[in-house]
């Protein structure tokens, strides 16, 4: 039997009850040359038996079950040791695809030959309204031509998701790729899959959806936390030591770090109100570590928290955040005796 062109991997925990819906809209593609793997451990939020009953009415889906409680990232290094397909898609149990996501996909793939990685777009689904993913200008501008990772360093600048990229299993495999354990394990995956790929292309077009009802990170493995994301990054900067004329898609990354701590520095959830010095901190001493020379930083708003941050005042950054919200209560308390 030949191989397929995708092995679509789903670790099976399902917090939120949405397992079925993205096995649905997986098998109600209108491209049907693919497999999926369902990857079910011993966690409590791991239901082996929705697993088991697709691969017993689906040819397509085969179910994985591994005899521990191993968090996210094993459960995709062992579905991605089980694939057969020329390309990896990671999935997760609050994902969704369009009907021809699969079919666009394979157009493209068409269209660039061979290809080490395919990033594409996404949205978001919350509060009972879609979000663009990040990275639509970044996609839209980097062209349909495959490219090499420093030829287009500013793609580094899109959040490291494994989910919004296609990766090709020999290059996985070939690079040793995978996911450590502790949240965030996406991240140095991610990079370096794009760091050492040798033509990267990509697709301008929103395929997967993510309908997370809650806004902190799924499953990691156990003993996992938040502050696990230090960790990530060292590694994902780790990998840049080996590449010579780097300095491009350090900056890059730079920034993209920087975003990435801020942004869960302050949704709702994810650091408990204890440890926010403590994570802050960190924050800052990556910045003062790993600041690239003559890097500038992002102008309005966001610029003024990197300079806070920079600087380590964590009194003054969590005023004016305060400050903010404050200002924002007030506009919008205004605009509603405006409109009564």
């Amino acid at each position: 039997m030949p191989s397929p062109l995708l092995s679509v991997l789903v670790p099976a925990y399902d917090q939120q009850k949405q397992l079925s819906e993205c096995l649905d809209s997986l098998l109600a593609q209108s491209f049907r040359d693919f497999e999926v793997i369902v990857v079910a451990d011993r966690s409590a939020d791991a239901p082996a038996g929705i697993a088991d009953a697709y691969a017993a009415r689906y040819p397509q889906v085969s179910a994985l079950h591994l005899d521990a409680a191993v968090g996210v990232g094993v459960a995709r290094n062992a579905g991605a040791a089980r694939a057969a397909g020329e390309y990896l898609l990671f999935l997760d149990a609050d994902h969704l695809l369009a009907r021809d996501a699969l079919q666009t996909l394979a157009d493209r793939l068409a269209q660039t030959g061979p290809v080490d990685v395919l990033v594409f777009g996404h949205t978001r689904r919350h509060g009972g309204r879609d979000w663009p993913g990040g990275a639509e200008a970044l996609l839209a501008e980097a062209g349909p031509e495959p490219f090499g990772p420093l030829e287009r360093p500013e793609v580094f600048g899109a959040p490291p998701l494994i989910w919004d990229r296609l990766v090709r299993r020999e290059h996985w495999r070939a690079q040793g790729l995978a996911f450590p354990d502790g949240r965030y394990e996406e991240v140095p995956v991610v990079h370096a899959a794009m760091l050492t790929a040798r033509r990267i292309a990509v697709l301008p077009r929103a395929c997967v959806q993510l309908r997370r009802r809650e806004t902190v990170h799924p499953t990691g493995s156990p003993g996992s936390g938040v502050f696990d994301i230090f960790d990530q990054y060292e590694r994902s900067f780790a990998l840049l030591e080996e590449l010579p004329d780097a300095d491009a898609v350090r900056d890059a990354l730079f920034t993209r770090m920087i975003r990435h701590y801020l942004f869960v520095f302050d949704l709702a959830g994810c650091v408990a109100r204890a440890e926010r010095p403590q994570f802050f901190h960190r924050a800052a001493e990556h910045h003062r570590r790993f600041l690239p020379t003559g890097h500038r930083r992002p102008g309005g708003r966001e610029g003024v928290k990197f300079s806070l941050l920079a600087g380590g005042a964590y009194p003054a950054f969590e005023v004016a955040k305060l400050s903010h919200i404050a200002k924002g209560t007030l506009t919008g308390s205004s605009r509603r005796k405006a409109s009564a």
